[in-house]
């Protein structure tokens, strides 16, 4: 497991520490790897999920310091969603 995908996971669960998000999310970073965020926190994982969310690492990164807000970098086609886009309403919320 690379740093920076030791760095995303740890970033993840802080953020989604206290959050409500009862569904599940995959995060797909281009050219690091994938993680799951669930019930359970978020991990290391390629497992299927309710919705996708697709960045390279500089806009995930952007989005996990503040820099960037999740509804921006999908709107700009800097962040692409596949599957339920209230899920991924729902996990931007708890994110911001």
């Amino acid at each position: 497991m690379s740093e920076k995908m030791e760095a995303a996971v740890a970033a993840l669960n802080e953020k989604i520490a206290d959050a409500d998000f009862d569904g599940s999310a995959k995060f797909v970073i281009e050219g690091e790897g994938a993680i799951v965020v669930d019930a359970d926190g978020a991990r290391l994982s390629d497992d299927e999920a309710d919705v996708t969310l697709t960045a390279d690492a500089e806009t995930f990164e952007a989005m996990m310091t503040g820099e960037m807000n999740p509804t921006a970098a999908f709107m700009s086609g800097k962040l692409s969603v596949d599957g339920d886009m209230g899920k991924a309403m729902q996990l931007g919320a708890a994110l911001a």
